[in-house]
């Protein structure tokens, strides 16, 4: 709805800056019409040509793996060594867990009372 809304705002806005110049609303129709067409088009293109490129993009961490129903055990070992490397699961002395200790979770000073 906030785009719809957005849209119309602009047509009305371009409608009226138009007539303002023109003072014939067939001019102002055609105008206004072409305008906002070859702007949707634009803007359909331009983020077609985003959605091809990697800028900016934050990719999760797993992206690498390849997924397949039939993951060997070598596979499923990559896999855990991968999660504990960057502390998604306990090491192997059990110790970690996501960054935190697995018995305590520390709060930060200002919070503790």
């Amino acid at each position: 709805m906030k785009s719809v809304t957005w849209r119309v705002g602009g047509v009305l806005i371009l409608g009226g800056i138009t007539y303002g110049f023109t003072r014939d609303v067939a001019q102002t129709t055609g105008i206004t019409l072409i305008f906002h067409a070859v702007r949707f088009a634009l803007y359909y293109l331009h983020e077609r040509a985003w959605d091809r490129t990697n800028w900016g993009r934050v990719t999760h961490p797993l992206a690498h793996i390849r997924v397949r129903p039939d993951l060997t055990e070598d596979d499923h070992s990559k896999i855990r060594r991968f999660f504990e490397e960057h502390d998604y699961l306990p090491g192997r002395d059990g110790r970690r867990v996501c960054g935190l200790t697995s018995n305590k979770v520390k709060q930060p000073s200002a919070l503790a009372g």
